[in-house]
C-alpha cells in the first residue's frame, strides 16, 4: 500500500488546489448561491437546468426536502407526496436559512461543480488516510496527519455550508480561505513525510527566521486581499461598471498594495541569500517567479479595471505562494551543514 500512498497523497493536493480555483471562479462569477441549500442543490442531487422546474406542477411526485420558489421564496417539502391541482401549503414549510430565492442556471451549476471538486478532494483525503495504515508499524504519525486532513476537509465542508446559510457572509468567506491553507499545509507536511530522496539543504538561522516571516507576512497579505475583494464585490453587486469597483477604496486597500512591496524585498533577499550562500532552496526561486505573476495581475486589476479570470488568477497564485512558502520550511528541517 505504501507505493501508492505518495500519489494518493499528491492527487488529494491537486484536487484541493482545484477546489480553490474553482471557488475563486465561484466568486468571479458571481455563483456563490447559485445553490441556496447544503449539500444538495434545490433540494436535488443534480441540480434543475431551467426555471420551471421549481415551479409549483400539478401532478409531480416531489420527494422531501426537495425545493420550490413560490413568491420570491423558498419552500421545502415536509414529505413524500404527489401534488394534487391546486397548490396546499399544508405539503410545504419555508426555508428558514435565509431569504434568498433566486435561480440563475449558470450559477447554480457553476457552484454546483465546486462542489462536486470538494466531494472529490474529500474522497481523495479518505482514500490517502486509509493508505496511510501502511506506516503503523514504521510511522504513526503519518496516520493521524492523514486523519487530521480529513477532518478539516470535514470542517471545511462544514464552513462551506455556513457561508451558504450566512449569504456569503464576509468574515466566514476568510475563515473558509484560511481553513484551506490549512488544509494545504497539512497535506505538504504528510507528502514531505514520506518523501525518500529528500533534497539536502544548509541550516541558517537568519534565513530560517526570514523565511518564516515571509510566510507569515504572505497569510497578512491573503487576508488582506479578502477584505479588499469583499469590498469589490459589494460595489459589483450594485450594478457598477468595473471602472467604479476600485474608484474610492478603503484605507485596507492601500494598506494591501504597500504591503506586497515588503513582501516582494522580504523574499527577494531570501533569493540573495539563497544564492550568496549556496544553502540549496531550489524552490526560492518558484516564490519570486509567482510573486511576480502575483503583483502583475494586481496591476492589470487595478489599472486595466479588472480583465476577465484576473480576480481568480490572483487568488489562486496567492495560495500557490504559500504552499510552495510552506513546504521551503519543511525542506528547511532537513539539513547537513550548519553556518
Amino acid at each position: 500500500m505504501q507505493k501508492y500512498f505518495l500519489n494518493s497523497a499528491k492527487i488529494a493536493l491537486v484536487l484541493v488546489y482545484l477546489v480553490i480555483f474553482a471557488g475563486a471562479f465561484v466568486r468571479l462569477t458571481g455563483s456563490g448561491m447559485g445553490c441556496p441549500d447544503w449539500p444538495k442543490c434545490f433540494g436535488y442531487y443534480i441540480p434543475p437546468t431551467e426555471q420551471k422546474e421549481l415551479l409549483f406542477t400539478a401532478g409531480k411526485e416531489y420527494d422531501k426536502g426537495q425545493v420550490i420558489i413560490k413568491e420570491e421564496s423558498l419552500l421545502v417539502a415536509k414529505t413524500d407526496f404527489i401534488s394534487k391541482a391546486t397548490f396546499e401549503s399544508s405539503n410545504w414549510e419555508k426555508y428558514t436559512k435565509h431569504d434568498y430565492a433566486i435561480f440563475n442556471p449558470l450559477h447554480t451549476w457553476i457552484e454546483y461543480i465546486n462542489r462536486l471538486f470538494g466531494a472529490l478532494a474529500g474522497i481523495a483525503c479518505i482514500v490517502t488516510f486509509i493508505l496511510s495504515f501502511s506506516y503503523w508499524k514504521e510511522n504513526k504519525k503519518i496516520i493521524l496527519l492523514s486523519f487530521l486532513v480529513c477532518i478539516l476537509m470535514a470542517f471545511q465542508a462544514w464552513l462551506g455550508k455556513t457561508v451558504v446559510d450566512s449569504v456569503l457572509s464576509p468574515f466566514k468567506i476568510t475563515v473558509h480561505m484560511l481553513a484551506a491553507l490549512l488544509i494545504v499545509a497539512m497535506q505538504l507536511i504528510v507528502i514531505y513525510a514520506v518523501q525518500k530522496n529528500r533534497k539536502t539543504t544548509v541550516l541558517n538561522t537568519k534565513f530560517n527566521w526570514i523565511l518564516m516571516l515571509s510566510l507569515l507576512l504572505t497569510i497578512i497579505q491573503i487576508v488582506l486581499g479578502t477584505d479588499v475583494r469583499e469590498q469589490v464585490d459589494i460595489i459589483a453587486k450594485t450594478g457598477a461598471p468595473e471602472v467604479l469597483w476600485l474608484e474610492n477604496p478603503s484605507i485596507v486597500f492601500y494598506i494591501h498594495r504597500s504591503f506586497s512591496i515588503l513582501v516582494l524585498v522580504t523574499n527577494l533577499y531570501l533569493f540573495t541569500l539563497n544564492s550568496k550562500l549556496a544553502l540549496g532552496f531550489s524552490k526560492i526561486k518558484w516564490v519570486i517567479f509567482l510573486l511576480s505573476l502575483e503583483i502583475i495581475s494586481g496591476i492589470l486589476m487595478y489599472y486595466f479595471d479588472f480583465p476577465f479570470g484576473t480576480q481568480t488568477i490572483h487568488i489562486v497564485i496567492a495560495t500557490l505562494l504559500f504552499g510552495v512558502q510552506f513546504y521551503i520550511i519543511l525542506e528547511s528541517k532537513s539539513k547537513t551543514v550548519i553556518q
